[in-house]
């Protein structure tokens, strides 16, 4: 069996409220939503650019929970964008919360990171040169000597 696809599916609080902030933030546009009787968003999909990510509201009946208010992320979702400082800015002017502000990293790009108000945490990067795998490595040897942070985003060289 192939693997054709991989989408983000984001359980939210709100899911009407994410819609817009993931609008406003990022300028993703909605596809479509299924809506129950009653308000619940069932399914939502947006376009960023091109890759969709899917949300919908919580679920408890079925396990399916938004992440705890202040907790920490288990997962970060990476967006390439054309500019991670001004997409950064635009992200916190809609309400997100700045994690980390954007640094150029030993891997070839300028990144970021912000928390969006439903609890998930995004890497915000755009590319800066190209690095060979091999001095990607030697870099990142460097950073983990000097006590730079393990995780992709963490340090710069």
């Amino acid at each position: 069996m192939a693997i054709h696809e991989l989408f983000a599916y984001l359980c939210v609080a709100d899911t009407d409220a994410a819609i817009r902030f993931y609008s406003r933030a990022f300028g993703a546009t909605e596809k479509f939503r299924l809506t129950e009787p009653g308000g619940r968003i069932g399914h939502a999909e947006m376009d960023f650019g091109g890759w969709t990510v899917m949300l919908c509201d919580e679920y408890p009946e079925y396990g399916i929970r938004a992440p705890a208010a202040g907790a920490p992320a288990g997962v970060t979702l990476h967006l390439h964008v054309d500019d991670a400082d001004a997409t950064i800015a635009q992200a916190l002017a809609a309400g997100a919360t700045l994690e980390r502000p954007a640094t150029d990293a030993f891997y070839g790009e300028r990144s970021g990171s912000v928390h969006d108000p439903f609890g998930h945490r995004w890497l915000i990067g755009h590319s800066i040169e190209e690095v060979a795998v091999e001095e990607m490595q030697r870099r990142y040897d460097a950073l983990m000597r000097a006590g730079g942070g393990p995780c992709a985003g963490e340090g710069s060289d």
